[in-house]
């Protein structure tokens, strides 16, 4: 079989994944009522809007409730309220993998709008800046040091930093988001506690600039301190695990200098589950921290996430599910290709 043929199915066999999520997803708010209580409440609101319109220019009780239940009924006939929820499962899924994420129930984007598509969009840049920022500067942070600790085994630095290490990685998120407001927001007064921007917002673009990034620092500061312990030793760690190999071991026998046999023997094999993790964290980065964006009162994907949640806006719900699953597939298909590239030892056949 050739290398194109194993990557089409494997691509396939990846979306497959992406369609059972999205159908486990609508089936789950199908089948226990809550995508037909939500609409009932989504027309229960319109209904309400439409009769103190209509109350002012129809006098007649009964005309304004004729008008009233024939609009009820096309709204149901619109939402196929009158047909069990699986009537309307096809259609979900299939305006969901076309990208046709439609309208919020209940939410809105900054600007007003109710489409899914500009809300999402309007968070997505927020939380690549934090929390794809905050995962870059970790894995550069436990690249270096984890490399240099696994050269290190044993020695009482590498018991110290580990002992660090692990104190970093039982640290809660919300925990050192708020000490750090408590300390350098209201003691020493050097950054914001919250937000995006100051209020009112500068307008020039180097002073907006300088304010975004002076309240981005706390929450990004935050996620590396929380995460950079357990990426560091993971990288140790596999690091570590390939240095004992034989075939390093007859490396070094043959005279081979140690930069080159840490960089072609050791890194280059380790390399593969480090891009696996590394890959994998951006994947999950963009779906955002939703207690680190909650602490800072930062507009990104996590805390949307937890505010369809709380609104119970199934549009959003279904859409931010499937579009953290499809970056997942895609990071998924990527690291197939990678592990072509880094390790020799992989062959499709």
């Amino acid at each position: 079989m050739s290398l194109a043929t194993t990557l089409a199915l494997r691509g396939f066999t990846l979306f497959c994944v992406l369609l059972v999520v999205l159908l486990l997803v609508v089936i789950t708010l199908g089948a226990t009522g809550f995508s037909d209580r939500m609409l009932q409440a989504t027309i229960s609101e319109e209904m309400r809007g439409l009769r103190q319109s209509l109350a002012q220019t129809i006098r007649d009780p009964d005309q304004l409730e004729q008008v009233l239940h024939s609009r009820h009924q096309q709204l149901i006939d619109y939402y196929h309220l009158d047909k069990p929820w699986y009537f309307r499962l096809p259609n979900t899924v299939s305006q969901v993998l076309t990208l046709d994420l439609g309208e919020a129930r209940t939410m809105r984007s900054f600007k007003g709008s109710s489409r899914v598509a500009d809300i999402v969009m309007e968070r997505l840049p927020n939380t690549i800046l934090l929390v794809t920022t905050a995962m870059l500067i970790t894995a550069v942070i436990g690249l270096l040091a984890g490399v240099r600790l696994a050269t290190r085994a044993g020695s009482r630095a590498d018991r110290v930093v580990s002992f660090f290490l692990a104190s970093s990685y039982a640290l809660p998120a919300w925990w050192v988001g708020i000490f750090l407001i408590l300390i350098f927001s209201f003691k020493f007064a050097l950054f914001p506690s919250g937000g995006m921007y100051s209020l009112p917002p500068p307008q020039e673009g180097m002073a907006r600039l300088l304010d975004l990034l002076r309240h981005a620092a706390l929450p990004i500061i935050t996620l590396v301190l929380v995460s950079f312990g357990v990426w560091t030793y993971v990288v140790r760690t596999m690091v570590l695990n390939t240095a004992q190999e034989p075939f390093v071991s007859v490396a070094r026998a043959k005279g081979l200098p140690e930069p080159l046999v840490r960089r072609r023997y050791i890194l280059r094999v380790a390399a593969p589950p480090i891009l696996t993790n590394l890959t994998l964290g951006l994947a999950g980065s963009i779906g955002g921290a939703i207690l680190t964006e909650t602490v800072f009162n930062w507009p990104g994907m996590g805390r949307l996430y937890y505010d369809a949640i709380m609104a119970a806006d199934e549009s959003i719900i279904i859409a931010l599910t499937f579009i953290f699953t499809l970056v997942y597939i895609i990071a998924r298909f990527i690291l197939e290709v990678s592990y072509i590239i880094l390790d020799p030892r992989i062959r499709y056949v």
